[in-house]
């Protein structure tokens, strides 16, 4: 399984982990979640660098944990984007980005970015 293929897999867990612990995020099937994420992925990689950048002097005086709040926005950005995922305020939607975080560096600590090379020889 192509890495990227996995990461989906991990976002789209991740995303339906928080739509059922998180009060305030809602997702309304897996398809939803599949969208929301593969979306998530692409915000990630197009708006939210340059969001880092203009918000590099914030994010410097917080020691990185601005970050945090622009992952939120991405989340929130995604959610007004994709029918059937809903995030209820900010505050939700700062939860929703810690959430995923953290499942996505255990994921990373478990199975390091190149795990399938390993398997596959």
């Amino acid at each position: 399984m192509p890495s990227w293929v996995f990461r989906w897999l991990v976002n789209t867990l991740a995303l339906l982990l928080a739509a059922a612990v998180l009060k305030g995020v809602e997702v309304d099937g897996v398809l939803s979640a599949i969208v929301a994420a593969g979306l998530l992925v692409l915000v990630n990689a197009s708006v939210r660098p340059v969001l880092i950048l203009l918000t590099l002097p914030v994010n410097l005086l917080t020691l990185g944990l601005f970050t945090l709040v622009i992952n939120a926005l991405m989340l929130m950005l995604v959610a007004w984007l994709v029918p059937g995922f809903i995030i209820e305020g900010f505050g939700a939607g700062l939860a929703a980005a810690l959430l995923l975080a953290m499942v996505n560096a255990v994921v990373s600590w478990l199975a390091p970015a190149r795990w399938y090379v390993y398997r596959y020889r």
